[in-house]
């Protein structure tokens, strides 16, 4: 007598090609092409800072604050960009050696 509570197929057995495919990346596909590289935009450039939790904190408040008055595409850059722009290093003191 067969075993109802048995399944008819082990989800286990194809466990490498699982972890080969989700965890190790897939293999490339020989039908598929790559995509053209077109030029890369000369504008601007992603960079990476660091920045302490609570500035953070406080820029995501400020372009909240920003959407929450109607500037609908107000982001963490553009105010950056903004108090850059409005800095005036001639008033700032010397700091202290």
């Amino acid at each position: 007598m067969k075993d109802d509570k048995s399944m008819a197929h082990d989800p286990l057995s194809d466990a490498d090609a699982i972890l080969s495919a989700e965890y190790y990346g897939r293999r490339p596909d020989p039908e598929r092409r790559p995509k053209p590289q077109g030029e890369k935009p000369t504008h601007y450039k992603v960079i990476c800072i660091s920045i302490y939790k609570r500035d953070l904190e406080d820029l995501e408040a400020k372009v909240a604050e920003l959407k929450r008055r109607g500037w609908t595409k107000a982001n963490k850059s553009q105010l950056i960009r903004l108090a850059l722009s409005q800095i005036d290093l001639d008033k700032l003191t010397t700091p202290p050696q």
